[in-house]
C-alpha cells in the first residue's frame, strides 16, 4: 500500500513545524546542553522521529522503522568504513614512530601553528574533499592536527570550520552533479553558480579559520599568507566551476593553493611564531594538549618513508573517487537490495514535486567502489612498507575497532535519523517553512541547504532533499532557478561543520571521545554566521546590481 507524505498534518504551518523540529531539538539539546553520550543523545533524537512520524506525520511503523534501518546501514557503509580506516592507519603511524617524523616534516615548512593549520585543515583538507568527500578531510586533517601538538577541541573544531567552501564540489563533484541529475538543472549553468558564490567564501575561510584560532591580532599578523591561500584556492575554484565542470573544481583548487603556500613560505614568514596548540581564549578547555617541542630535522629517507603512507592513501582516496574506477568495481559488486515494504511505497507529494513521485528505497552494497575500501587497502600497504607483518596488521585492526565502537553506533544511529525524517517528510516541513519567506526567500532559502546538511550530513542529500523545492519556489517568485539551486549547495555548505557525523569523525580522529557536545557547543556560531554571509550574498545576487549581473537565469 502506497503512503503519501503529508507536510501539514495538524492543518496549522507552525504547529507543524514545531514537531517536525522536536528530533533535531531533542539531539542538539542532549549533545549541547545536556551533556549526554553521543550515542545516547542520536538514540533519543532517532526514538523522538520514530514517534513524530508515526503519530504526529501518520507515517506507517512498519515503513518508519524500516527507514531507519536503511539510514543505520547507510552509517556503516560509506560514512563508518572511511572513519573506521583511517582511524586504522592514524594508529598504524603512531605505533612505528613514522608520524612523529612526519610531524617534525611539516614543522620544518614552518613551526607557525596558525601556518600549519591553514596547510593541513584547508588546503590539504581540500584534497581530500575533492577526491574523497563523505568525511575523509574531517577525518585525516583531525588526525594529523592531533599529531602535531593541537588541542583536541583545537583541532576538531578547526578541521570542521575548515572543510566549508570545498564541499559544494566534493567527491569529485557529486553534490552538484547529483542536484543537476535528480531536479534536471543544466549541470554547467548551475556548476558555474556555485562557482559565483563560494569564492568568496574561499577567500574568506583561511581569515575566518585563522581568527577562530588565534584572534584578530593573531590573524592580521599573518595577513599576507592568508591572501595568498585564500585566492590560489578561488581563483582555481571559480575558473575549473565556469569553464571546466564541477568534478575536479577541487583537487585543482586545493594543489594550487598547496603549491601557492608552500613555496611563499620559501620566502615569507611571520615576524612572530604562534606556538600555541590551544584556541584562543580556550587554554584552559579543551582536553590535554600534547606539549609543543622543537622539530627535530630528521634525514630525508626516514621522511620519504613516513610521509609514503599519506602518499599511498593520497593516491587511493584519488583514484577510488575517480567515476571509471567506481564504474569498474561496482561492475565487479554491487549487489542491490530493495528495502521491502519500503521501495517505491513513499510518494512525495505537491508543491515539493510537480506531481506525486514514488521514493526509492534500495541499499547498495558497493563495497569494492566505497572510499573505505581504498583507504583501508592503502592503510595496508602502507603497513607492510613500514614493516608491520600481517598478524601485526590483524590485531591492531582488532583494537581499532573496539577504540570506535561508540562512535561507529552514533554514526548509524544518526543515519538512522536522517533516514527516517527524510522517508516521512518531516524535512521537507522545515523546508517548506523556509519556503514561505516570500522577498526574503534568497535568504532564507539559502539557511535551506544549511538545514539539510546540517539534518543529512551531506551536501549531495540536501540537495537531492531540497533542490526540487528550490527551483520551484524561484519560478514561483520571479528569481532564477540556478541562483537558488546553487545557494542550497552554498549555503549547505556552512551546515557541514555542525552536521552530527562530521563531528562524531571528528572527535574520533582526536580521540576525544564523549566530547562531541563542546564540539558542537564551539562550532555553532560560525556555521550559523557563515550561512547567514552566503544568505546575503545570495539575496545581494537577486535583487541588488552588480551582483545580478553574476546570475546565470
Amino acid at each position: 500500500m502506497v503512503w503519501q507524505q503529508v507536510y501539514n498534518p495538524t492543518g496549522s504551518m507552525v504547529l507543524s513545524t514545531l514537531l517536525a523540529a522536536v528530533p533535531v531539538v531533542v539531539m542538539l539539546v542532549g549533545l549541547g546542553f545536556l551533556h549526554l553520550k553521543a550515542h545516547i543523545a542520536a538514540g533519543l533524537g532517532l526514538l523522538s522521529a520514530l514517534a513524530i512520524a508515526v503519530f504526529a506525520f501518520g507515517m506507517p511503523a512498519e515503513m518508519a522503522g524500516k527507514a531507519a534501518f536503511l539510514g543505520g546501514l547507510t552509517g556503516l557503509l560509506p560514512i563508518g568504513w572511511i572513519v573506521l580506516n583511517i582511524i586504522f592507519l592514524h594508529q598504524l603511524t603512531e605505533q612505528n614512530g613514522s608520524f612523529k617524523v612526519l610531524q617534525d616534516s611539516i614543522a620544518g615548512i614552518t613551526e607557525d601553528r596558525r601556518l600549519q593549520l591553514l596547510l593541513i585543515a584547508f588546503a590539504f583538507g581540500a584534497f581530500f574533499e575533492g577526491a574523497a568527500g563523505f568525511g575523509t578531510p574531517v577525518a585525516v586533517t583531525a588526525a594529523i592536527l592531533i599529531g602535531l601538538g593541537f588541542s583536541p577541541l583545537a583541532a576538531s573544531g578547526l578541521s570542521l570550520i575548515a572543510n566549508t567552501a570545498p564541499v559544494a564540489y566534493g567527491a569529485l563533484g557529486t553534490p552538484v552533479i547529483t542536484l543537476a541529475k535528480v531536479h534536471d538543472y543544466d549541470l554547467a549553468a548551475v556548476s558555474a553558480m556555485i562557482g559565483r558564490q563560494l569564492p568568496f567564501f574561499s577567500l574568506l575561510v583561511p581569515f575566518w579559520l585563522i581568527w577562530a584560532f588565534a584572534g584578530w591580532k593573531g590573524m592580521k599578523q599573518i595577513w599576507p599568507a592568508l591572501l595568498v591561500t585564500g585566492l590560489s584556492f578561488a581563483i582555481p575554484q571559480f575558473l575549473v566551476s565556469n569553464y571546466m565542470g564541477p568534478e575536479l573544481v577541487d583537487v585543482i583548487a586545493a594543489i594550487c593553493s598547496m603549491v601557492a603556500l608552500v613555496t611563499f613560505l620559501k620566502f615569507w614568514r611571520p615576524a612572530q611564531i604562534w606556538t600555541s596548540v590551544s584556541l584562543k581564549g580556550h587554554e584552559s578547555t579543551g582536553g590535554q594538549a600534547q606539549k609543543p617541542v622543537a622539530p627535530i630535522k630528521h634525514p630525508t629517507s626516514e621522511v620519504v618513508k613516513a610521509w609514503t603512507p599519506w602518499v599511498i592513501l593520497t593516491g587511493f582516496v584519488f583514484v577510488w573517487g575517480l567515476p571509471v574506477t567506481k564504474t569498474y568495481l561496482n561492475s565487479l559488486f554491487a549487489p542491490k537490495f530493495a528495502i521491502e515494504g519500503l521501495h517505491k511505497l513513499i510518494e512525495k507529494m505537491p508543491p515539493v514535486v510537480p506531481k506525486p513521485t514514488a521514493e526509492s528505497a534500495e541499499y547498495v552494497l558497493n563495497l569494492l567502489s566505497a572510499t573505505g575500501s581504498g583507504i583501508l587497502l592503502s592503510a595496508l600497504i602502507g603497513g607492510l612498507v613500514m614493516g608491520y607483518g600481517l598478524p601485526a596488521l590483524i590485531k591492531s585492526y582488532g583494537k581499532t575497532i573496539w577504540l570506535v565502537r561508540y562512535s561507529l553506533l552514533t554514526i548509524v544511529l544518526m543515519l538512522a535519523l536522517g533516514t527516517l525524517t527524510r522517508y516521512s517528510g518531516v524535512d521537507t516541513t522545515l523546508g517548506l517553512a523556509f519556503a514561505a519567506t516570500g522577498v526574503f526567500y534568497p535568504f532564507f532559502g539559502t539557511l535551506m541547504g544549511w538545514l539539510g546538511v546540517a539534518l543529512t550530513g551531506s551536501d549531495t542529500a540536501a540537495n537531492v532533499l531540497f533542490g526540487g523545492m528550490q527551483k520551484v519556489a524561484a519560478e514561483q517568485l520571479g528569481l532564477s532557478p540556478n541562483l537558488m539551486g546553487a545557494a542550497n549547495s552554498s549555503g549547505g555548505v556552512m551546515g557541514k561543520m555542525i552536521d552530527a557525523q562530521s563531528i562524531v569523525v571528528a572527535s574520533t580522529a582526536t580521540r576525544w571521545f564523549d566530547h562531541e557536545g563542546d564540539i558542537l557547543r564551539y562550532v555553532f556560531f560560525h556555521s550559523v554566521a557563515l550561512a547567514c554571509l552566503v544568505g546575503l550574498f545570495v539575496t545581494l545576487q537577486a535583487y541588488v546590481p552588480p551582483f545580478t549581473l553574476m546570475v546565470i537565469h
